[in-house]
């Protein structure tokens, strides 16, 4: 079945989104909304989620892809963009999602920074999926944002052929600064602030749902956090998940634009 694009939310905050009808609509009971990376890393993944989108429909599970207010083709200023205002966003996507497949099991996967907002939007009650699937979810700000600025320092060194020293010399004096700009995206200074208070405390997990944690066999950060939910007893999972996929560029010899192996793992992490 074809796709179909939507416009959702309210009138002074509509987003964008594209559906992806279950192909075999009559046996039809889970539907999953893909709650998309950040930024770079929001750009990197598209093909990636569009692909996915496409074979979880063709395996009878409809989804629903969707930007948030100020990225993508959502409207709205990036300068604007912070936690509040997405996590209700998402929660927009969730009934939009419901009124295209009643009766379904929501099923939500983020990535990256779209895992976090998951986690923020499911435990504030408004909204109910049935499960979290979160890979490499950012548990911690300002270790993002110097990721995010390495990177972004990186792609400057990479793009002119005299690198521009300034860039680099911020960075070791500032280290953990939040940057305002992060190769192409604009950060507000509502969301620096509420990166910079993201701590793994802050961000707690519920047991109105089951709870599923993707993260590299390496990531001992996000293993800690997630072993610190469990001994919380909230319903959640750790699985180590190694794959080709470099969250912020192309070009490496290593990285593929839509690796098949992340495709089956989250395709997979639907009926564990």
């Amino acid at each position: 079945m074809n796709s179909l694009a939507l416009m959702f939310g309210p009138a002074s905050r509509q987003l964008f989104g594209i559906f992806h009808p279950a192909e075999d609509a009559g046996s039809a009971d889970t539907a999953v909304l893909v709650c998309p990376p950040y930024g770079a890393e929001g750009l990197r993944t598209h093909r990636f989620f569009k692909v996915l989108a496409e074979r979880l429909a063709r395996a009878g599970i409809a989804a629903l892809r969707f930007d948030f207010y100020g990225t993508g083709d959502s409207p709205g200023d990036e300068r604007q963009g912070e936690f509040e205002g997405w996590r209700r966003d998402l929660c927009s996507a969730h009934e939009e999602l419901r009124r295209h497949a009643p009766g379904a099991r929501i099923v939500w996967v983020g990535a990256r920074l779209g895992a976090t907002l998951a986690v923020l939007a499911a435990r504030n009650g408004r909204c109910d999926p049935v499960r979290l699937v979160l890979w490499e979810p950012v548990i911690d700000g300002r270790r993002y944002a110097r990721f995010l600025r390495e990177q972004h320092v990186a792609a400057i060194d990479a793009t002119f052929c005299i690198p521009d020293l300034a860039w680099r010399r911020n960075l070791l004096r500032e280290p953990d600064a939040v940057p305002e700009e992060a190769l192409g995206a604009s950060l507000s200074s509502t969301l620096r602030a509420q990166l910079a208070a993201l701590t793994p405390d802050a961000l707690q997990l519920t047991a109105l749902h089951d709870t599923l944690v993707l993260a590299q066999p390496d990531d001992e950060y996000t293993a800690q956090w997630a072993a610190e939910q469990q001994s919380r007893h909230m319903p959640v999972r750790l699985a180590y998940f190694k794959h080709r996929l470099e969250w912020t560029a192309d070009p490496y010899p290593n990285s593929a634009m839509v690796p098949a192996d992340a495709l089956s793992r989250l395709q997979g992490a639907l009926h564990e």
